[in-house]
């Protein structure tokens, strides 16, 4: 998240002789109505349409809950400094409205990285049920403020939060990193407790299904707690905030770039919302 600053068979019936007749088969014995068999061929049978239907359907465990995800930055930040550079209130100081985010030394850079991982884990939240919303849907735009993502999920009464980045840490440090929000006396006190076992649900999904190490260069076990983030500070839903891996770690960059390793990064989050929720 560092700045550049401008800015988931079938079988096959065996042939007996061409000439043989075929055996007609044994009569079957008639059930009595008491015999399990009986039984069960009638719940079959009166067994209504839609309960057989409720019974094939799909998991949702997430129906009815909203989740905002966050994609950090956007494609054309760079190219709008006098836009992203306009600073904004996050209560504890005043900070730039956006950046351009971080990038690989191979130049794949965290706002294409951020919004990718977005578009796959909105997928399969959406896929188990849950209302999903987005603060940018495209990559080509520029912000918005970090005030409005943090109202974007706070508008839409979010039941949790995230917000995707990844992180432009020294080149010899590697890992991921969850970021909790810290107490903002009037402000964050209500969302501390909620957040904070997001932030270890999310921990433990992505550190069991990436393999992601916990960052070497910051934070504790993979938790960090801040309070100069807007989007934490300003946040009034339970939200985090995940550095999936160091974009200047050559091999942490290798991983980032992968579309096969986003996809896990998504599964891995999305396996954290549904153990939250």
């Amino acid at each position: 998240m560092t700045v550049l600053l401008l800015g988931a068979t079938g079988c096959g019936a065996a042939s007996g002789p061409a000439n043989r007749p075929a055996a007609s088969p044994p009569s079957p014995p008639t059930a009595s109505a008491s015999s399990p068999a009986a039984s069960a061929s009638s719940s079959a049978a009166t067994a209504s349409p839609t309960a057989r239907a409720t019974a094939a359907a799909p998991a949702r465990p997430l129906r009815g809950k909203v989740i905002a995800i966050d994609p950090g930055h956007n494609g054309a930040n760079w190219s709008h400094p006098q836009a992203v550079n306009r600073l904004v209130n996050v209560i504890t100081e005043t900070k730039p409205c956006d950046t351009t985010g971080t990038q690989t030394d191979a130049g794949y850079a965290e706002h294409a990285f951020t919004f990718n991982v977005a578009k796959r884990l909105a997928r399969l939240l959406r896929r188990e049920g849950a209302t999903v919303v987005l603060t940018r849907h495209n990559d080509q735009g520029v912000g918005p403020c970090v005030t409005q993502r943090a109202a974007i999920g706070n508008r839409a009464h979010a039941d949790a939060a995230i917000s995707i980045h990844a992180d432009g840490g020294p080149p010899g440090g590697v890992g991921f990193d969850v970021i909790e929000p810290g107490l903002i006396p009037g402000h964050t006190g209500p969302v501390m407790k909620p957040s904070a076992l997001l932030g270890h649900d999310i921990r433990a999904a992505y550190h069991r299904i990436t393999h992601e190490p916990f960052a070497t260069y910051v934070g504790h076990d993979g938790l960090d707690v801040r309070t100069d983030l807007g989007g934490l500070n300003l946040s009034t839903v339970p939200k985090v905030f995940i550095e999936c891996g160091n974009m200047r770690n050559a091999s942490d960059a290798a991983k980032l770039s992968s579309a096969r390793f986003r996809q896990r990064i998504a599964v891995a989050l999305a396996a954290g919302f549904t153990r939250f929720l």
